[in-house]
């Protein structure tokens, strides 16, 4: 049934315009108006996705470098809009993108996180319950004073999380984090990950680490130069990875 979907991606597609000259004259523009060519060509970095993810799944999205994985990822949080296609989210979505994606880095930690959780639209009141957790859980202690360009990528990746984490999301977005930091902070990643399956959370993992995707998901989808190559249990999609990583080698 439909209702049982958190997301749903219909024949989704974007493109990127790569343009011929870096920097076009408007003499140029208007000779390419008349002659009716392009300045530049469509590099499709999406094409004809589609994808269901039930809720409460833990749903992993495999492939190399360039597959297109974090365009998708942006388009279901919101950051891109498709070219074609569509995407029905039913509940709220929380996504840790980039290490640092959306601090400003003139600000403290401290700070960042009230901006960070007025623009997700919680009230102060709502942010002063959740700043002890997320402090906590990102181990940055004195630190959370200092201003986010002097942060590690290690510490940045800290507090993202931290923060990402404790809004309680209905379905959270991780893309390519989990090999960032100690191990220790890893082992605590993974378990409140786990925390968030066994309370009935949906959860999109990306990683190009067959480990990962194998140990963590119940569904996997395997995408390479932004088309979608199968989509099934972990296990058979990582075989078709590591098979198409052995054509090219």
């Amino acid at each position: 049934m439909e209702d049982e979907n958190d997301i749903e991606v219909d024949n989704l597609g974007v493109f990127f315009r790569l343009y011929h000259q870096p920097h076009t004259t408007l003499k140029q523009e208007f000779i390419n108006f008349f002659k009716r060519t392009k300045a530049y060509e469509e590099f499709w970095a999406l094409r004809g996705v589609s994808f269901k993810v039930k809720k409460g799944e833990m749903f992993g999205v495999i492939g190399k470098n360039g597959s297109g994985k974090s365009t998708l990822l942006k388009i279901l949080a919101g950051i891109l809009i498709p070219d074609e296609g569509s995407v029905k989210k039913r509940r709220r979505i929380s996504a840790l993108l980039e290490l640092g994606a959306g601090f400003n880095e003139e600000l403290t930690g401290r700070e960042n996180i009230f901006l960070s959780g007025s623009i997700l639209g919680f009230k102060k009141k709502d942010i002063d319950e959740m700043y002890d957790d997320i402090v906590g859980f990102s181990e940055l202690g004195k630190f959370i004073d200092l201003p986010i360009r002097n942060y590690s990528s290690g510490m940045c990746m800290r507090l993202g999380f931290s923060l990402a984490t404790s809004v309680d999301p209905d379905i959270f977005i991780i893309d390519e984090i989990l090999g960032v930091g100690d191990e220790g902070f890893q082992k605590k990643c993974l378990e409140r990950i786990n925390n968030f399956k066994r309370k009935g959370k949906t959860i999109i993992l990306v990683s190009h680490i067959s480990e990962q995707i194998q140990g963590l998901c119940d569904k996997a989808i395997l995408l390479d130069q932004g088309r979608k190559v199968c989509e099934g249990i972990p296990k058979d999609v990582i075989s078709e990875y590591r098979e198409i990583l052995r054509l090219r080698e």
